[in-house]
């Protein structure tokens, strides 16, 4: 084989190897859309279970040094407000509003609506 022939086939199966590693994501989805599927079906009596599995997201993406989807921690405070856990919500929210900032018109309307419940 000549030189040429060699260096294309090595570039060619550097780029091939390049291509499996798979694309990298923004943010650390893990059990967030599980969660959020879970929690509209017509059962969702096990609200601890989801409360439990985002928490362990909102873990994971820490010790990975990755950002949670957005979202996560609205889905997290909602899911504390139905189990009675007001202070932990309102923290949510406000983790939300502060990791993305264009959530806030929608968390501050929330808050409002329910105002008298958390």
């Amino acid at each position: 084989m000549d030189k040429k022939r060699y260096t294309f086939s090595l570039l060619m199966a550097a780029v091939l190897l390049a291509g499996c590693a798979g694309p990298s994501t923004l943010y650390q989805w893990d059990g967030y859309q599980p969660s959020v599927y879970q929690y509209y079906q017509v059962d969702n009596n096990n609200l601890d279970e989801q409360v439990a599995q985002l928490e362990e997201s909102i873990e994971k993406a820490r010790a990975k040094d990755r950002r949670v989807a957005p979202g996560l921690h609205a889905h997290l405070g909602l899911l504390y407000a139905n189990s009675g856990r007001e202070q932990q919500a309102l923290e949510q929210f406000a983790a939300e509003k502060r990791l993305f900032p264009e959530s806030a018109v929608f968390m501050d309307f929330l808050l409002k609506q329910n105002k008298g419940t958390l």
